[in-house]
């Protein structure tokens, strides 16, 4: 019997792509190339994140009050139930069994720090079996790391899928792959 596999598919997110507050370059095109390739494939659960901040608050100090550093403040984004806390469009959202809302409220990077229907993430992957996990999505140097990173930790086989990221700079994205590989993730590209 194989192994059960699962996608996670990190902070698709307005916000996140083209023209967002964080706006990533290539952020549409993740979106695009996520749906395809789900389409494509024989995944036995589909997760997607979203940052899903409080309007109210600076969510734990994680909104900066003043001059953000972009390390650990940054300017108000995704917020809860505006169009940038939405999945960019190019995601196909059918494709989704899983929906986890995180950083309610506080800084959370790792979908790991997320709930969905009140259940952790390790929770749901536990409960449907899953031991492999792919990790997408946005940014490969901040959510998609700590993802993965979290992801290893909980004993799954992690693989990161760097041609359906985007990155919020090179430097610190080939330092997060670096990382992520260091610590037991398979890197494709």
């Amino acid at each position: 019997m194989t192994a059960k596999r699962a996608i996670l598919i990190v902070d698709v997110q307005n916000d996140f792509t083209e023209g967002g507050a964080l706006g990533c370059d290539g952020g549409a095109a993740v979106a695009a190339a996520v749906s395809e390739h789900v389409r494509a494939s024989a995944y036995d659960l589909v997760v997607a994140s979203r940052d899903w901040h409080d309007a109210a608050g600076d969510n734990g100090g994680h909104f900066a009050t003043g001059e953000p550093d972009f390390v650990d403040t940054w300017p108000v984004h995704c917020v809860a139930d505006t169009h940038g806390a939405e999945y960019h469009d190019a995601l196909d959202t059918t494709l989704i069994g899983v929906h986890v809302k995180k950083g309610q409220g506080e800084p959370a990077y790792s979908a790991f720090e997320g709930t969905a229907g009140g259940s952790s993430l390790e929770q749901v992957l536990s409960d449907a079996g899953i031991a492999e996990l792919d990790v997408v999505g946005i940014a490969t140097d901040y959510c998609v790391r700590a993802s993965a990173l979290d992801a290893l930790r909980a004993g799954l086989r992690v693989r990161v899928l760097v041609g359906m990221t985007a990155f919020v700079a090179e430097e610190s994205a080939a330092a997060a792959i670096a990382e992520m590989a260091e610590a037991g993730a398979e890197i494709v590209r």
